[in-house]
């Protein structure tokens, strides 16, 4: 069962980042998740940078798990040139709803069908992508994944 410490809704500024966007399957995403931030890892030692927060995924779609619209990405202290498919942006300023997670990945979507009620019960709705801040995983027990989720949002018309 899905842990929620809580909910808020948070102003975050404007944050330089490197990321790798493409389309997958949730089944692979795991995989080009390692991947990627293993290029980017390479390339920020390459350019003698290092990371300066937490690794995220963006998520520009949601609905179709068989092909869906991601983005595996580090922030950044200052906004550095990419190379290849390893690409420079930001993530835009703006009012987030935050959350932070405790448990397992696979436990996640209740927890999401919680987070989507709670934005339209207190008129909001959301503004893709939304984000996932991984702040451990892999090589700690899966019920001590600790997950930040970031979604922009609005006020709903």
């Amino acid at each position: 069962m899905p842990k929620i410490s809580n909910i808020e809704i948070l102003e975050k500024p404007e944050q330089p980042i490197l990321s790798i966007r493409l389309r997958t399957s949730v089944q692979e995403l795991p995989k080009h998740i390692g991947a990627c931030y293993g290029q980017m890892e390479e390339y920020l030692k390459k350019e003698g940078k290092r990371l300066s927060g937490i690794p995220f995924v963006a998520f520009h779609s949601f609905g179709d798990m068989s092909d869906m619209d991601v983005e595996m990405g580090f922030p950044l202290a200052a906004p550095l040139s990419g190379v290849g498919e390893i690409k420079a942006g930001v993530i835009p300023a703006g009012i987030v709803l935050s959350c932070m997670y405790l448990g397992p990945y696979s436990q996640m979507e209740s927890l999401y069908n919680e987070i989507m009620a709670w934005i339209s019960e207190n008129k909001y709705e959301m503004v893709l992508p939304s984000y996932e801040y991984y702040y451990n995983g892999p090589g700690v027990p899966e019920e001590y994944y600790l997950t930040e989720i970031c979604i922009p949002i609005r006020p709903a018309p």
